[in-house]
């Protein structure tokens, strides 16, 4: 492999699967709290992105959102349910990328699970407007970028390495199975 990871001084490769990899999906959830959620075009091509708010993981590790009947994005997962999300939970870290296939439900036990009065400014009838849905996105692949132990000794690895001439990287990443 040709890249800056054969100089690491330590492992910088870990994959995670069942409870780790779940939790390692909320810890950059939490952080991040919005994603760039990506829907494509029936013959597959990206086609628009936009920031939307995660309201749940789940134990199972899908991500669950609401959106309006009526909007561009459920009718882009109507026509082609593929979708991306891109999480950055902070300037250095908490990195992810995750593809999976996203539904669309009305389910009302769903929705005021996933409720919050601040929702309202975008559905005006609250939880029982009548465009109100849920998104639930199941992942089909997803990969982390993160550090170790914090953005300070992240930083102080970086700075000690470029001192020493040395690669003293904290990262870590990985795919997630979910």
């Amino acid at each position: 492999m040709d890249s800056i990871n054969k100089n690491q001084l330590e492992q910088n490769h870990q994959d995670l699967d069942g409870k780790a990899a779940v939790d390692k999906l909320r810890e950059v959830v939490r952080k991040a709290e919005t994603c760039f959620f990506s829907t494509g075009e029936a013959g597959g091509a990206t086609c628009a992105t936009r920031p939307m708010n995660v309201r749940l993981v789940d134990d199972a590790g899908n991500l669950w959102f609401l959106s309006s009947s009526d909007s561009a994005k459920n009718a882009a997962i109507a026509a082609n349910p593929n979708v991306k999300l891109y999480f950055q939970g902070s300037p250095h870290a908490d990195l992810l990328a995750l593809e999976g296939v996203a539904t669309i439900t009305r389910e009302k036990a769903r929705i005021k699970q996933l409720w919050s009065f601040l929702l309202k400014n975008w559905f005006t009838d609250g939880e029982d407007d009548a465009r109100i849905t849920a998104i639930k996105v199941v992942p089909a692949r997803a990969y982390y970028w993160d550090n170790k132990h914090g953005n300070a000794v992240a930083g102080a690895k970086i700075l000690a390495g470029a001192v020493l001439g040395k690669t003293l990287d904290d990262s870590i990443e990985g795919s997630l199975m979910l």
